[in-house]
């Protein structure tokens, strides 16, 4: 039974039993409708504690049950059930209480928790707004300001802020359910609160909404759910509560069959399977429980940090005594950063530097489970620190480059016991990003991948599987990005434009922003390799500004100018002569945004359908996942492979066909054109 109840004395323990996290299903609920019910027609109860089995309340709707159509009883009729109860129900939360669980128990009449809870309203971050009484009833529990902090950006208040903001009536230190049941016989004796839609709404300052709505704009960028959300929390503060519940209603319903909760939805389910990819299944990842990172400069150190985060104890190695303590520094200060920005305690930023060592020696390691290496990106360098690991490191401790262009197989070479090495390319700041591409070699075994996999769950990154080619998924994809950039100069477009166009399309920064902030000069480096290769890089603009040493923020200009010690972008005149020389025989058009964006993004896509058609990546939404995650493609609009899909394919080609033709772009690939034909990609690892 996913719903049962056990009577301790005068009062009922309902309990919700769902596994993994009592999603509310339609067998939930039918269960909780019919709970309330019968305790309301069973006279020797005289209160009600809703509890949850396993490890977490209701921690939201159940998501098999997305883009089916909804089933009775629904839940806005279930809330209102409960809360019209003829005995007070008293929520008992451990775990999370989310979306609808947590509107669930705002229509308890009490809630109590656990110290290690979490009570919120993320619906935003699928692109909706609560949908069953939320952004009426929080504002009358715990005031408009809160509401609107919590509902318009989605993010959860731990047990203790939630008590101190009036979310939460007590917290129960051992035993939650005997505490509920205690807890709910002690109100038995005084007049209970008004249910929560029986509550008026405190009034807020005068400019309140306005400053409201100026903040959640800037914050939400283009998305729409968060401003629609603000106006549910008003609508719930200017009007009756029907009216107000109503009017939620009808925006959720709207929302929900949006672009934007399209595209976030497919984000959210990319993201759940990525931990855990098919081709992995029934395999048991190696145990990974001690790490040591091989250099400490800023993505070793940001590495380090990450580690230390998740709790596991870390080696730093570098070459001599002064590199050392430069890296300890370094690791000291993204520690004490987070501290002076309260996402850790000073406490625990003194404990997780106390579980570093800093070292030259390469003995230390010798028992230890993971050894990533984030040295200069030089293939002798890093063969170097491989062979001398394989002769300190046991025969099973996992060796990873963390290399964002070098073919892993050649790192490899040589080395003892290859099928334990693997790529696992971080993305910088280390300690913040949050994807993480793992690039087996053909040697790698099956469970150093699922190591991979598992680290990634360990340090809460979104892992990728990528096969191995120059630049791996992202930077493969970001050559070709920075390449239609330039050829969108050659045809006319000027940087700021371009710039302009793509961060209206969603993008935090610009492509030519984004390289003056990183250097010119590491793409330019990568370039040269390329070329050693044999390969013809395109970049004709970037090579001259390179070999003028305009290197970006760091060298006062790049692709713009910039004055000493400010880093707003200016026009430069510099730039703009050499655009008119390169652009002599090139065919020059007016652009506006959506020409520039598509110009861009369509390429991208269809070197996205190469990635796939080569086997570098498994799934579109892998190649999501990434542009996401590790290059700031706007989560709303779902990852460029999703967004071409929602636009369109067969439009995706005509547009790419016509680009072509003004020598824009190269022709669609025969997969883009495939999958124009049969309506969608398909996942290659099934």
């Amino acid at each position: 039974m996913t719903v049962s109840i056990e009577q301790r004395g005068e009062v009922a323990v309902v309990t919700v039993d769902n596994p993994p996290v009592n999603a509310l299903s339609q067998a939930v609920r039918q269960g909780l409708f019919e709970a309330v019910e019968a305790l309301d027609a069973e006279p020797s109860v005289k209160a009600v504690v809703l509890t949850c089995g396993g490890r977490t309340f209701i921690a939201g709707a159940d998501v098999g049950e997305f883009g089916k159509p909804p089933m009775s009883p629904h839940l806005p009729d279930l809330v209102a059930r409960i809360e019209r109860a003829r005995k007070p129900w008293v929520a008992a939360i451990h775990g999370s209480a989310l979306g609808g669980g947590f509107e669930v128990a705002l229509g308890c009449r009490f809630r109590v928790a656990v110290a290690s809870a979490s009570v919120g309203l993320p619906e935003v971050r699928l692109g909706l707004v609560p949908g069953a009484g939320g952004t009426v009833r929080l504002p009358r529990l715990a005031g408009v300001e809160t509401a609107v902090d919590m509902i318009t950006t989605g993010a959860p208040r731990g047990t203790l802020k939630a008590c101190e903001a009036g979310l939460v009536d007590a917290v129960i230190e051992d035993d939650l359910v005997a505490g509920a049941v205690a807890f709910a016989r002690t109100v038995l004796g005084r007049p209970l609160p008004d249910a929560l839609r029986d509550r008026p709404v405190a009034a807020v300052e005068e400019g309140f909404w306005e400053s409201a709505a100026k903040t959640t704009a800037a914050r939400a960028k283009r998305e729409e759910a968060p401003l629609r959300a603000l106006a549910c929390v008003r609508r719930a503060a200017e009007a009756d509560f029907e009216t107000a519940i109503a009017f939620e209603r009808e925006t959720f319903l709207e929302l929900r069959g949006s672009a934007q909760a399209a595209a976030l939805r497919h984000v959210f389910f990319a993201e759940r399977a990525a931990a855990r990819p098919p081709e992995l299944a029934g395999v048991t990842p190696r145990p990974l429980h001690s790490a040591a990172v091989i250099g400490g400069g800023t993505m070793g150190a940001g590495i380090a940090a990450a580690l230390g985060d998740a709790g596991l104890p870390v080696v730093l190695v570098e070459r001599d005594d002064g590199a050392v303590e430069r890296g300890l520094a370094n690791l000291r200060a993204i520690f004490d950063g987070a501290a002076k920005r309260g996402r850790i305690s000073a406490d625990a930023a003194a404990e997780r530097m106390a579980g570093v060592i800093g070292t030259t020696d390469y003995a230390a390691l010798a028992d230890v489970d993971l050894v990533v290496e984030a040295v200069f990106e030089d293939l002798d360098v890093k063969r170097d620190v491989f062979r001398r690991l394989a002769t300190v490191c046991r025969a099973d401790t996992v060796l990873a480059t963390n290399t964002s262009y070098l073919d892993p197989e050649r790192i490899a070479e040589g080395i003892s016991r290859p099928d334990r090495f693997l790529g696992l390319h971080f993305f910088s700041p280390a300690q913040v990003m949050k994807l993480l591409e793992i690039v087996p070699t053909k040697a790698t075994a099956p469970e150093v991948v699922a190591a991979g996999f598992g680290l990634a769950r360990t340090l809460n990154k979104i892992p990728v599987r990528a096969g191995i080619c120059d630049g791996f998924i992202g930077n493969r994809i970001l050559k070709v990005t920075r390449a239609q950039a330039e050829r969108l100069l050659l045809a006319g477009a000027m940087p700021a434009a371009v710039d302009a166009a793509m961060r209206a399309f969603g993008l935090p920064m610009g492509p030519f922003e984004a390289q003056d902030l990183g250097g010119l000069d590491i793409a330019a480096f990568q370039r040269k390799a390329a070329r050693a290769r044999g390969e013809t890089p395109f970049a004709p603009i970037a090579d001259r500004l390179s070999a003028a040493e305009r290197f970006g923020q760091k060298s006062g200009g790049g692709w713009y100018d910039y004055e000493p010690g400010d880093r707003t972008p200016r026009p430069s005149d510099a730039v703009a002569a050499i655009i008119a020389e390169e652009a002599k025989n090139w065919p020059r058009r007016d652009w506006h945004e959506d020409a520039i964006a598509d110009c861009i993004l369509w390429p991208m896509v269809n070197e996205g359908a190469r990635i796939l058609a080569d086997g570098t990546a498994l799934r579109a939404s892998d190649i999501d996942l990434v542009k996401i995650h590790g290059y700031g493609f706007p989560r709303w609009r779902g990852g460029p492979m999703h967004y071409a899909q929602a636009h369109g394919l067969d439009k995706v080609v005509d547009a790419l066909g016509a680009l072509a033709n003004e020598g824009l772009a190269d022709p669609p690939c025969d997969l883009l054109l495939e999958a124009a034909r049969h309506g969608g990609f398909a996942d290659a690892s099934r």
